[in-house]
Formats: C-alpha cells, structure tokens, sequence
C-alpha cells in the first residue's frame, strides 16, 4: 500500500472514530438532560412547599403548572443561577438580621433575589437597586434620592424601607404571600383584585402575567438557592462565593467637592469608595445641610 493510500485511509478511520465520539457525546448529553427534567418533575409533585411558612397548594394542577414552569426557568439559567448563588453569600448576611429585626420571614431574601438577582439594577420604569424601589416609594419612606445620593443603592437603608411596605402589606392582607404579591403589584393593584373577584387567596386570583408568575418564581428561587446540587450545580458554600471586601463606617466632614482627590488623601482611590458605597452617585457630595457623613473605607 502506498503512502499516499494509507493516509486516505487513517484518515477515514480517524473520521468514522470522531463522528462515533460525537454520537456518544450527543446521547449521554440528552441522556442528562431527560433525567435532569424527571427529577425536577418529581420533585415539584411530590415535595410539600412553602413560602414564609404559607403552604403552597401543590394538589392544584394549575399551581403545579405554574411552579414546574418557574423552576425549570431557573434550573436551566445556569449562568445567572451560579452568580446569584455567589451573590447571596454576599449579601444574604447583610439582608437576614434586617429581616428578623423588622420580623419579617426570612423567605423574603428571595424576594430580592427575584426583583434584581441581588445586583444594583435599574429597571426602564426607574426602580432602582437590590429591592427595585421606585424614587416616589423610596423617598415617601424616607430615603435621601438626588444627583449626588440615591439611598435606594444603600442596601441596610433599602433592605429597611422594603421591610416597612412588607409590614404594612401583611397587616392589611393578613398573609405573606398577597404581602410579597403586593410589592410587585402595588397594595392598591392587588386590593382591586380581591374586590373585583372576590377572592383573597394569591393561588386563587386572576391577575397580570407577571404577578401571577412572581411569587412562583420566588418560591423557585429559593428551591434552587438552598439545594443548589439536587438540581445538577456543583458549588461549594463557603468557598466558591464572592468575598466581601473588607471595610469600615468612617465619618467624614461635609462637603466633599473632590472625592477622588479625598479618596488619593486617605489612602484609597475613587473605584473602591464608589464600590463600597454605591449610593454614592458622583464625584461630590455638597447636596446635604448636615457638616458630616458616614460613609464605608476600606479597613486597616
């Protein structure tokens, strides 16, 4: 056989042996795939959930449709699921004691899960940050909200604010599930709802796309968050997270007409304070009456 004759034919061997690897790829692929959904499917109808300790009523084929879809939305999300998991290591510890002090259920960390994905986003309607808190809310509640300062990018402040429209909610619905529907619908949104059909169960009202599909999606959300590696993620707590920075309350007299010149004088630069204190939305702060403020540097 001649040299010529013999790479032809190593050549279609090697061919016929890639296209075998690829097939057997392909099948295991969708072998993984199938059994990824099964699970799922099983979980979703034979798991007993809750949201704030509220049952979710899974014996209801419609609600059952309804949290299968949410959760294959999140599950197969990988990218963002990942990065929230991170997220949450991050601020999870800020958010929980707040909640507990203002008694509200720890569940509600996935609200803010679901309104931002725990990133300081603005939507196009204007709400802005972690909790997605409109300029009118913030501000009636008692937030600072101007060019220089946005109070809404303050986690403790707006995790706080977010906790106060919670507790109004729930003293007027008596649950937490229309409270948790409300804060994406509005108390007078969800109220016209209860009227008009004269229901007061979440499951059972007729409502807008997305609110119907919202509390779902949080009740999703923490499935997920809290059983990372039952629905395929392979994350380690404690060890893959996003570490944060360690910083320090200082106060600082007013006003700042140069912060990056203050941050060179203090041993800083201008990216790390505007990263530790996202609220602060420029390069000066000349906007408040008050001769101090605190802001977070960078620890020693």
């Amino acid at each position: 056989m001649t040299s010529r004759n013999k790479f032809i034919l190593y050549t279609v061997i090697g061919l016929l042996l890639l296209g075998n690897l690829i097939l057997l790829m392909s099948a295991n692929t969708k072998n993984e795939n199938s059994i990824s959904f099964q699970m799922i499917n099983s979980v979703v109808k034979y798991k007993v959930y809750d949201f704030a300790g509220e049952p979710v009523p899974m014996e209801d084929p419609e609600v059952f449709e309804r949290l299968d879809r949410e959760l294959s939305s999140n599950v197969y999300w990988q990218g963002n699921t990942l990065q929230i998991l991170k997220l949450s290591e991050k601020y999870f510890p800020i958010i929980e004691p707040i909640l507990k002090e203002n008694g509200i259920p720890d569940d509600f960390k996935y609200l803010a899960v679901a309104e931002s994905g725990l990133r300081h986003v603005t939507s196009p309607s204007g709400a802005a940050s972690t909790w997605q808190i409109m300029k009118s809310t913030g501000q009636s509640y008692g937030l600072l909200i101007n060019e220089e300062l946005d109070e809404r990018y303050h986690i403790e402040k707006s995790t706080l604010v977010a906790c106060k429209y919670l507790n109004e909610a729930y003293l007027k619905y008596g649950n937490w599930t229309l409270a948790a529907a409300s804060y994406n619908m509005g108390m007078a949104g969800i109220q016209g709802k209860i009227n008009e059909q004269l229901e007061d169960n979440y499951y059972n009202l007729w409502l807008n796309q997305e609110t119907s599909r919202y509390v779902f999606r949080i009740i999703a959300l923490k499935e997920v968050l809290q059983n990372p590696k039952a629905y395929g993620y392979i994350y380690h707590f404690g060890v893959d997270a996003y570490p944060p920075q360690n910083s320090e309350l200082k106060t600082i007299p007013l006003p700042i007409y140069d912060l990056a010149l203050w941050a060179k004088e203090n041993n800083t630069n201008y990216k790390t304070i505007r990263n530790l204190n996202p609220w602060i939305r420029g390069n000066k702060i000349t906007s408040l009456k008050a001769t101090e403020i605190q802001i977070s540097v960078p620890m020693k």
